[in-house]
């Protein structure tokens, strides 16, 4: 299991944190997950005689050199592409934690996986 620089690129910035490849899976995995729970709420919108059904909360841990953690309540955006997670990189030394697009994090995903 190697490990190698994901750059994950926000509004205002970027960070850069040693992830793995199969924790790079793993991740995508879980927002594609997101991305489904996001759908079915984005098809059956509020205001009608019918209320959507409530999705869970997505929340994603990873321990590795940096923690990582990934959280995002699909029940607040309208859309796939409108929605944003929080993220947050810590060590024992610095914490961030900040709103990312959803599409942002998952197009730095592809490009990390793809180099390998």
């Amino acid at each position: 299991m190697s490990n190698s620089q994901l750059n994950l690129n926000f509004g205002d910035g970027s960070v850069s944190l040693s992830f793995s490849k199969e924790a790079a899976q793993d991740l995508q995995g879980a927002l594609q997950e997101l991305l489904g729970r996001l759908k079915a709420v984005a098809t059956n919108p509020a205001g009608g005689s019918q209320r959507p059904t409530p999705q869970k909360p997505m929340e994603y841990r990873y321990q590795g050199p940096v923690f990582l953690e990934v959280f995002c309540n699909p029940n607040i955006w309208a859309s796939p592409f409108a929605a944003k997670i929080l993220l947050t990189v810590r060590d024992e030394r610095i914490r961030l934690t900040t709103e990312v697009d959803l599409t942002q994090v998952l197009e730095d995903l592809e490009q990390y996986v793809q180099q390998f």
